[in-house]
């Protein structure tokens, strides 16, 4: 019996559509220090995003090379679910201890420990 790796569900919200309409990645700059903290937040992440309507998977990606961003690369059934996410009360909890840490450097005049930018996509094809 052979596996067809483009038939093989992604880990879907109950009642999302498992095929990914649009994706969302997240580049994520950390100065060197900041680097264990960041990839403690989101292995102790509260998983607020996982019941989101029309979430499908996430992944983080830690860089290889010194100074290269992480990515954090969300699938989505379409571009409404992700903007929902985005401006819902349960995303903002979700970045809590993040825009915390945030706040604090700014408050001790300290560079930030980490920036992001998005960038969205449109899925072409699969």
């Amino acid at each position: 019996m052979s596996i067809d790796a483009t038939s093989l569900p992604l880990s879907a919200a109950p009642g999302a559509s498992r095929e990914p309409a649009f994706v969302a990645v997240n580049f994520i700059a950390c100065t060197p220090e900041y680097r264990p903290r960041f990839e403690t937040l989101f292995a102790s992440r509260a998983h607020a995003i996982d019941g989101a309507p029309g979430f499908l998977e996430m992944r983080v990606l830690r860089p290889d090379r010194e100074g290269s961003e992480y990515l954090v690369v969300s699938h989505w059934s379409d571009r409404a679910a992700f903007d929902a996410w985005r401006t819902s009360p349960a995303f903002l909890e979700g970045h809590r201890r993040a825009f915390e840490d945030l706040k604090v450097a700014r408050e001790a005049g300290q560079p930030a420990p980490m920036t992001s930018r998005f960038e969205t996509y449109d899925v072409v094809c699969r």
